[in-house]
């Protein structure tokens, strides 16, 4: 079934945006893919469509009815940024992603509650097809057989999105009991989620953070900056940084902002500074662009001021590519991460994830937030095996940064919280930290606290600040403060891309090392052993001091030091040389 595009919003005083680019029409096309664009402020008068820094031929685009569509030749093109420009305006540049994994969300007819009273998806429906099999043709076979409709793919993880002819929850049941049992059929993923539904909740709301800039002063942020301006200027050590590109699997990014709205147009026409690509938001304090902000944020404005950004002056250029296609909950997620992974992110974002209802915290309470039934984590335990197998597999040098969570749970079971309990070297999992207060030196284990809503134990591989400013809709004015370990995720992401970016050959159990040799300490709050599974993170072990074995503090959980990763990056170079 075609995705219908959405109406062009025309406010002549409106700024230029872009606020949805989506794939439409038929999404198991390989060659002539068509796209579909939602736009504010477009006035009626002659436009430009910037594709790859060239106009986009006006027999590929298609304007009427209130509707526009793009036509693009998979063969003879390539992904990258589109924006549009019109009457000496640039809108807001989105990633267009020539990749074959697209997934259809479900309409608001379309949901029902089920007994467990989330939302779900009534009747699409994913298949992961056993490799044993081929997996297209085993698609249109359970089609044909189940009078479904084929409307979505992952294709390099054998998954196809059916349409069932069901009207009620116990029609789609029996459809998928029916669908899990053939002999092809490795798993059925049903999607819980409403169109807002896939982002991490923030909670302990009753512990106020103190100053967002002294939070990420316990990750030496500034001092990083520093020593990277400071580092790579210097002649006598020939660094050459690399390009490197992050994926934030984000819906949208508000470039009505000060800290976004230099990223307007052509942002690539400087290839050494630091690129946003993504589909405009309608208020400032949305998830993603906090999110983004913490990455990619212009300084002085009052809001965030974003890591890879503070880079610009002698950084090599870095893309940040905010996306999630479609509003198809975790399944959209996992499509986006592989077609951004196959237009050459090497890091992805993931500042999101899930508890199975029943999950317990570590005082033996029941978690109340992002919860899904038991039939769906299932479901997204093996989708998430298949990314996690295929990236193994096709592209072992790119990393995901996952959050934690905020549950006060476990991190690392799998009956309680995905995907942070996978076990791979691609998987860095991040829990929060905040600011104690204890009048204490930086480098002190009791300089930082951990943050009672973070997700922890041994899964966890190490922390960073929890608490950071959000964007603000005016210049010079403080945005509001947002904490949970989402906010963490993207420091450590921007710290990874960083090292990647000195030295590219970097693989991701060499920077699990190096992060963690590199992290400061967090003390304990108590003389006794923590109860199991209730370290924040994994022990630090002695190997991962290096030589400095008499360290008290071994065993205590790792927090972010920045500037530290960072200076063991370039010292890597010495040893790769």
């Amino acid at each position: 079934m075609a995705l219908s595009c959405v109406s062009i919003n025309a406010a002549a005083a409106a700024p230029l945006r872009i606020t949805q680019l989506q794939r439409c029409g038929d999404l198991l096309e390989t060659r002539q893919l068509t796209f579909c664009l939602q736009i504010a402020g477009l006035q009626q008068t002659p436009l430009q469509i910037q594709y790859n820094g060239e106009p986009l031929p006006s027999d590929q685009i298609r304007q009427g009815d209130g509707q526009l569509r793009l036509q693009i030749d998979a063969a003879t093109s390539k992904s990258g940024p589109l924006w549009i420009e019109q009457r000496g305006h640039a809108s807001n540049p989105v990633w267009l992603s020539l990749g074959s994994s697209h997934v259809l969300a479900a309409d608001q007819q379309a949901v029902a509650r089920n007994q467990d009273g989330l939302t779900t998806y009534l009747d699409l429906v994913s298949v992961i097809i056993e490799e044993s099999h081929d997996a297209p043709t085993e698609a249109r076979r359970l089609a044909e057989r189940y009078d479904a409709e084929v409307v979505g793919a992952i294709p390099p993880l054998n998954l196809y999105q059916l349409r069932l002819p069901v009207d009620n929850l116990e029609q789609r049941d029996a459809a998928v009991l029916r669908i899990g049992n053939e002999v092809g059929v490795d798993a059925v993923v049903i999607e819980e989620s409403g169109a807002e539904g896939s982002v991490e909740q923030e909670q302990d709301a009753a512990n106020p953070p103190m100053d967002p800039r002294e939070e990420w002063s316990s990750n030496r942020f500034l001092d990083a900056l520093n020593f990277y301006q400071r580092r790579l200027k210097k002649p006598s050590d020939h660094i050459e940084t690399h390009p490197v590109r992050i994926g934030v699997i984000e819906r949208d990014v508000d470039f009505d902002t000060p800290d976004f709205a230099d990223y307007l147009g052509d942002c690539r026409s400087d290839t050494s500074r630091t690129c946003v690509y993504g589909r405009d938001a309608a208020t400032a304090d949305g998830h993603g662009t906090t999110v983004t902000g913490i990455l990619a944020a212009g300084w002085g404005n009052g809001g965030s001021n974003g890591f890879l950004r503070g880079l610009d002056e002698v950084g090599p250029g870095f893309d940040v590519i905010v996306d999630r296609g479609s509003d198809a909950g975790i399944t959209a997620n996992v499509a986006t991460s592989v077609n951004l992974v196959e237009d050459g992110a090497r890091v992805l974002n993931w500042s999101w994830g899930m508890h199975r209802i029943g999950a317990r915290d570590i005082h033996g309470d029941p978690v109340d937030s992002l919860l899904r039934s038991g039939i769906a984590m299932s479901g997204y335990e093996e989708l998430l095996e298949e990314f996690f197998l295929w990236l193994r597999r096709e592209h072992p040098d790119v990393v995901v940064v996952n959050s934690a969570g905020n549950g006060a749970s476990f991190s690392s079971r799998d009956d309680y919280r995905l995907p942070s309990s996978f076990i791979t070297d691609q998987l860095f999992v991040v829990g929060g930290h905040q600011r104690s207060s204890k009048d204490v030196d930086l480098d002190d284990p009791h300089y930082a606290t951990r943050r009672q809503a973070s997700n922890s134990d041994m899964r966890v591989d190490i922390t960073a600040a929890a608490c950071t400013a959000g964007s603000s809709p005016l210049r010079e004015q403080d945005g509001p403060v947002h904490c949970g370990t989402s906010y963490a995720t993207p420091l450590v992401a921007g710290t990874i891309a960083a090292m990647l970016s000195i030295n590219p050959e970097l693989q991701p159990d060499q920077l699990r090392m190096l992060l963690r040799r590199s992290a400061m300490t967090i003390g304990g709050e108590s003389d006794f052993e923590p109860m199991e599974a209730d370290d924040l993170t994994a022990p630090i072990l002695p190997s991962e001091r290096g030589n400095n074995l008499q360290d008290p503090d071994i065993g205590h959980s790792a927090r972010l030091d920045m500037y530290k990763a960072l200076e063991l990056a370039v010292e890597s170079l010495k040893h790769a040389r």
